[in-house]
């Protein structure tokens, strides 16, 4: 099978939920000889971007490499109202300056996956060169389109008026307004991970509304933890681009079992054959301790290269599998302060509250001595350990 044919069914059917107005549909697109125009839309809520971010990105460098032009689209307007979806209560908003302040190593950490070099280079827009412009009246003719119904069914809001917690009038027009982004653009179609789904299909409501125009909607699978909840900020797993090779390593390390499979599917570049021996030897009761020093391996090597994934796996192998500790410890500066405070500014807990709970399951060492109390000052060229993988040097 010739590379252009497989980019082909990857785009079709790697790691892919749903496609819409229909997967022959967008078949025909492809057999064709029209040149597609893509985007992939990302709200700087946070200064890096996550492996969240990295499965869609995966999808457009696909279509990238069968030169079809694409866009990654910051979305500087819509960060400040906060994207309502998969939220229990209402976001807190950014301002423009903290927005611009998140994305500033996006293009950087995306290089890993599309370029932006060369004869058919990645373009990067902002959403508030248009939404900036949007008068009253044009906001009220973009949500004649959509009914109150239609939001309210949302799970989340569901959830919120059954609890009785407020749902702001603009967490309403937040679709309205990444839909428009669609029209802005006059594109072809849109990639995002299947929560983003409803607000994807507001743009193509608006495009054949405004332009008379399909657009389709590729919505990516996203990867969960072994509960259901998918990897994130909130969630406390999230797995950063701008993380060292050895935290990467180690996160993934410390995923379920449950999670190899679509770890490989969605995250890695290896073949559709590598993962159908992944499976193959899941079957066949392989130590899934093997297969995810595998696919650690592989996702470094995509953010790392391949020199320093193969070295994060001897460093790990020595590590656990022998009891000794990293050749290589990442250091903080945090002398001085609790232990509470260093493993949560450390980024080795997400919250003071799982800090305390890993210390009260006897989960953290300091210099090779388990450690009862969480407000024990940490010192200068202490060790600290959390659980079997993950260390750092205080400096």
């Amino acid at each position: 099978m010739n590379k252009n044919k497989v980019l082909h069914e990857r785009i079709l059917n790697r790691g892919v939920e749903n496609i819409y107005p229909s997967k022959d549909f967008l078949d025909e697109l492809l057999q064709s000889d029209k040149k597609l125009t893509l985007y992939l839309g990302i709200d700087p809520t946070g200064p890096s971007l996550h492996l969240g971010h990295a499965i869609p990105l995966m999808k457009l460098a696909q279509f990238q490499q069968l030169g079809h032009r694409i866009i990654m689209l910051i979305g500087s307007f819509t960060a400040m109202i906060g994207d309502p979806t998969d939220k229990l209560a209402t976001r807190q908003p950014l301002t423009r300056e903290q927005v611009l302040l998140n994305c500033k190593k996006y293009k950087e950490q995306a290089s890993a996956l599309i370029s932006f070099d060369g004869d058919n280079p990645a373009e990067i827009k902002f959403n508030s060169e248009w939404l900036d412009k949007l008068n009253f009246k044009e906001i009220i003719d973009l949500s004649a389109n959509f009914t109150v119904q239609q939001m309210l069914e949302r799970d989340m809001f569901e959830k919120r008026l059954n609890e009785g917690k407020p749902i702001g009038l603009h967490e309403f027009l937040y679709p309205l307004m990444q839909g428009y982004d669609s029209v802005a653009m006059k594109v072809d179609g849109e990639v995002g991970g299947n929560d983003q789904t409803f607000n994807m299909l507001a743009g193509r409501t608006l495009e054949k509304a405004i332009l008379n125009k399909e657009k389709v909607v590729i919505t990516t699978k996203l990867l969960t933890d072994s509960s259901g909840k998918k990897m994130g900020k909130s969630e406390g797993n999230m797995l950063r681009l701008d993380d060292s090779a050895s935290d990467k390593f180690g996160k993934i390390m410390s995923w379920s079992d449950e999670m190899i499979i679509n770890g490989f599917e969605l995250c890695t570049k290896e073949s559709e054959e590598k993962i159908n021996e992944v499976k193959k030897r899941l079957h066949d009761k392989e130590n899934p301790r093997d297969l995810k020093l595998e696919l650690a391996e592989a996702i470094v090597k995509i953010y790392h290269g391949e020199e320093e994934a193969k070295r994060q796996v001897q460093n790990f192998i020595s590590t656990f599998s022998k009891g000794e500790k990293p050749q290589e410890i990442e250091e903080f500066v945090l002398a001085g302060k609790s232990l509470v405070e260093v493993l949560v500014g450390s980024g080795l807990v997400s919250s003071k509250s799982d800090a305390k709970r890993n210390i009260e399951q006897n989960g953290v060492k300091i210099n090779d001595v388990v450690c009862a109390d969480p407000n024990q000052a940490v010192s200068s060229g202490d060790i600290i350990q959390k659980g079997k993988r993950f260390f750092i040097k205080i400096k």
